[in-house]
């Protein structure tokens, strides 16, 4: 907290007149990221161009996200910030799980996903798979890039979900990607 307070030019007292502590600062950062992250998904969503391109874009801007968090961050708030862990996590799976369950359901719609998906199950399948991504017992960060690792889930879940139809698009909008 000192080393925050002379940062910011205050005293600690005047720090202390914002927050309690610093669990109780680091929830508040928490929840002011979360609500940068929201801003930027539905920012996301309504300037794709159709869910596999909203998809690309959301993996996109969460691998840049994860180039920016310095992969100890994350263990740290899960082992020493667990409050705070706990509703990134919650916040995450409720505003994800909605944005993913809508792009299911629009790319059924308009035939680029596969009209026998469940997108309420889809959804909830994302949303997990995505968690044991910072599971360190099972990709510890020592051995895996997380880049890598949510690269390769998104290449998955497309795979997973898409229709002929659907992968074309992919193949498509990956190809502008690298002709860009």
């Amino acid at each position: 907290m000192d080393d925050i307070a002379r940062a910011l030019g205050i005293s600690k007292k005047t720090l202390y007149l914002f927050v309690d502590n610093k669990a109780d600062l680091i929830n508040k950062s928490i929840e002011l990221h979360l609500l940068k992250e929201k801003q930027d998904i539905e920012e996301i969503t309504s300037i794709s161009k159709d869910p596999i391109d909203e998809m690309l874009n959301i993996a996109r801007h969460i691998v840049k996200m994860l180039r920016q968090v310095n992969p100890s961050t994350m263990y740290d708030l899960q082992k020493y910030y667990k409050p705070s862990w706990d509703l990134m996590q919650s916040l995450h799976q409720i505003h994800i799980y909605d944005v993913i369950k809508n792009n299911i359901q629009t790319g059924i719609e308009i035939g680029l996903y596969r009209e026998n998906l469940q997108p309420d199950i889809i959804a909830k399948f994302y949303v997990g798979k995505s968690l044991i991504l910072v599971d360190e017992d099972i990709f510890p960060m020592s051995d895996y890039n997380r880049e890598k690792l949510f690269t390769e889930f998104i290449n998955y879940h497309i795979h997973g979900i898409a229709s002929k139809k659907g992968l074309d698009l992919l193949e498509k909008h990956l190809k502008e990607k690298v002709d860009a």
